[in-house]
């Protein structure tokens, strides 16, 4: 009698093929760059989109089609449609109004179903990770960043507003993320353009900026991107210019251990001047996984994203990087891009939640009306 041959298990992936999925890029241009196909079907885990990838919607469901296509069922195509003036999708697409005006004036089920409504918006174009809910809290009104980005100057009204609008995202599938981690709200300078530092004590972050991504953690928020601003109450002394988002006292020690977060820990823009003016690329990207970034975000130039995979490889050979860290931070963006991902839904599903679209869309522009007005979006060029 014969038996049966034991059932083929694949390869396991290189070590160039897991660290290429730690990483979305950005590019210029309204359709797929062979580089971009190139580096997706290597592995690349996906990318993040912005105005300049953006036309019509049809033009944006044929982009999203191309990359999924490129990589396979697990890519991760990101965008930060917050509302108001960051929103990368516009004509032709619904636009909420600044998260100041929802914190002022919804209620926590209304949050919920614009959470719904943009999901549902992203789904439909095949995208399943929404750079939102902002989670600072709006404590300085000179902060040139945020602003009528965040909900409220109230940390629990922040905290009650950002986890129903990240519920319901999540509700239909599309992965929210909390930001800019431990909080950017009380800062006089942009993180694009100058490093950001904060003097905050513990006692301030746990009553101020901890609060509400605590709660959006504890109500299963998917991901969370950190800020590069320097906490000096965190670092191990006052002269220590690391940021939250090279600081393994900031994500292993406060995000990891002290909040209990096990989702994805996602970078900001590595190449906004934060970052990018103090050190090369190949050293902050080691950086980043060795503090414990799961995620990183390459926004504008593929090249660069090439450059972080050869230096995270050679510092593993090294010894300088701990492999066990980068299996462990692509283990945890592989269950989140297969929790949401395309081709989950039937013929049925998706006429269903086109028509309960159409519903949402009808009612929150007559509640609270769009705003395609405000096109001053000064994250749109230089990163998330």
């Amino acid at each position: 009698m014969n038996t049966p041959a034991p059932p083929h298990t694949p390869d396991p992936p290189s070590l160039e093929r897991v660290v290429r999925g730690l990483f979305l890029a950005g590019w210029d241009g309204h359709t797929l760059s062979p580089q971009v196909r190139q580096m997706l079907e290597a592995g690349l885990r996906g990318v993040v989109l912005f105005a300049k990838n953006i036309q019509t919607p049809d033009q944006t469901a044929e982009l999203c089609s191309a990359i999924h296509d490129a990589h396979g069922p697990h890519a991760l195509i990101a965008i930060d449609q917050e509302g108001g003036r960051v929103a990368r999708l516009r004509d032709g697409f619904f636009v909420s109004p600044p998260m100041a005006t929802l914190g002022r004036t919804a209620t926590p089920e209304q949050l919920h179903d614009l959470g719904r409504l943009l999901g549902l918006q992203l789904k439909a174009l095949g995208i399943h990770l929404n750079f939102a809910p902002v989670l600072d809290v709006d404590t300085n009104p000179d902060n040139p960043v945020i602003g009528d980005r965040a909900f409220s100057a109230d940390p629990q009204r922040v905290a009650e507003c950002g986890t129903a609008l990240a519920q319901g995202m999540q509700s239909v599938g599309v992965a929210a993320c909390g930001k800019h981690f431990p909080g950017h709200g009380d800062t006089r300078q942009d993180s694009h353009l100058t490093l950001p530092r904060l003097p905050h004590g513990g006692k301030r972050l746990d009553i101020m900026e901890i609060p509400p991504f605590q709660h959006a953690i504890d109500h299963g928020i998917a991901s969370i991107m950190t800020a590069h601003i320097v906490f000096e109450s965190l670092n191990p002394s006052p002269e220590d210019n690391t940021p939250a988002t090279l600081s393994s006292e900031v994500i292993q020690g406060l995000l990891r251990t002290a909040m209990g977060f096990d989702g994805v820990v996602i970078s900001d823009d590595l190449e906004m001047k934060a970052i990018a003016d103090h050190a090369p690329i190949e050293d902050t990207a080691v950086r980043a996984v060795d503090a414990g970034v799961d995620l990183m975000l390459v926004c504008h130039h593929p090249d660069l994203v090439v450059r972080a995979v050869d230096a995270i490889v050679a510092a593993v050979q090294s010894g300088r990087l701990s492999e066990d860290k980068v299996h462990a931070a692509h283990q945890r963006v592989e269950r989140l891009a297969t929790q949401y991902r395309p081709g989950l839904t039937t013929p049925e599903t998706r006429e269903r939640e086109a028509q309960e679209l159409a519903e949402l869309e009808a009612r929150f522009a007559a509640l609270f009306g769009s705003d395609p007005a405000a096109t001053n979006d000064p994250t749109d060029a230089l990163g998330a």
